[in-house]
């Protein structure tokens, strides 16, 4: 008797159970959020990371949660992505931190700096370096918070239409591109210019600048800079490993269930490793088909590599001593480079370079 009541009770409570899940799953509230991105459609692996991120979040919710995703331009210029995230135009955002440079330097440090961490460096920073701590506590100020997005791995130097060999060929450049490595260049000479990645080819192709940099092969052949610049250099020293970031406002993420909190950094995460992934996996066949067609690969000369390494170091150590907030993220980040590299030179870079240069 004793153990028929037992089960009896025990079949009971498994029925609450199994109706406790879905209900509970109906006590939660469907929630449509607007997510605008830096990137246009076309550029399926960079705009890309923020439809893995929405689709991810709405099956973690079972659909309660669904963000939908606009390109630049859509809802508001690429170039203003946080600013509208900011003012709560839209609850999301997804875009490069160091667009944002001209706000206060320290935002490139929640993407990339020249000469600085590779991706995975990068992301051992951010999540077990201290920096996404840093980073959090700057962002308050603009009442957003941040979140990984991607990366894309070392960059390429970009398209020129003509070849630069000394640091002499600077002087005067018209070039795309923004941040750190702007103020870097400028001073070394050259005219930097912030533009979204859609208008980079038309002002490419009528003069307007002189080259530009925008991610590496597969992006690149995709927005056709090669009909336009022939000359494709490399390294892309100033972003050895481009982390993206999604911002949400501060009161829009407060407002959210747990639940919903867990789904969005748990997809963030998916979205981060895909990204880098898919550059990894396409970025060869994508260099293979240029150099098929015709592009001229360069290297960029050891004179102007440690030019601008020189110009990198005295950028920054005199943006440490007049901006307090820079300074507080830069000396812990710059440590933490100094024992990266330690350590890849010890292992990592030995086995690279035994493999690269193995016939």
């Amino acid at each position: 008797m004793e153990r028929r009541s037992f089960l009896k009770k025990a079949a009971v409570g498994a029925s609450v159970g199994a109706i406790a899940a879905p209900a509970l799953a109906q006590s939660l509230p469907t929630i449509n959020w607007r997510l605008a991105s830096s990137f246009p459609k076309s550029l399926d692996t960079i705009y890309g990371a923020a439809e893995t991120f929405s689709k991810r979040v709405s099956q973690l919710t079972n659909g309660k949660f669904n963000i939908r995703v606009f390109a630049g331009g859509e809802i508001v210029p690429a170039l203003q992505v946080m600013d509208a995230v900011q003012a709560g135009t839209v609850e999301m955002g997804h875009s490069a931190s160091y667009y944002y440079y001209g706000k206060d330097p320290s935002f490139a440090f929640d993407g990339v700096v020249p000469f600085g961490l590779n991706s995975r460096q990068q992301t051992a920073w951010f999540d077990q370096g201290g920096g996404q701590a840093l980073m959090r506590e700057f962002f308050k100020d603009y009442g957003i918070v941040n979140f990984m997005g991607g990366n894309t791995g070392a960059q390429m130097g970009g398209w020129f239409r003509k070849e630069v060999k000394t640091v002499k060929d600077l002087d005067g450049l018209k070039m795309r591109i923004g941040g750190f490595a702007g103020r870097v260049l400028q001073r070394l000479g050259s005219v930097p210019q912030q533009i979204a990645g859609g208008d980079i080819y038309p002002a490419l192709e009528k003069g307007t600048i002189d080259a530009a940099e925008w991610i590496g092969p597969y992006d690149d052949e995709k927005l056709g800079f090669n009909k336009v610049a022939p000359f494709y250099y490399a390294p892309g020293w100033w972003e050895p490993g481009l982390q993206l970031s999604f911002y949400i406002g501060v009161k829009e993420w407060e407002k959210l269930p747990k639940e919903y909190q867990y789904a969005v950094e748990a997809a963030s995460y998916e979205a981060h490793v895909v990204m880098q992934a898919e550059y990894d996996a396409r970025n060869p066949a994508a260099l293979a088909r240029l150099l098929k067609n015709g592009v001229k690969l360069r290297s960029f000369s050891r004179e102007i590599m440690e030019a601008c390494y020189k110009a990198t170091n005295e950028v920054m150590e005199e943006e440490s001593a007049k901006n307090a907030k820079f300074k507080k993220i830069y000396e812990p980040w710059k440590r933490f480079r100094q024992d990266q590299n330690q350590w890849f030179s010890v292992s990592e870079l030995p086995m690279q370079n035994f493999m690269i240069n193995h016939k």
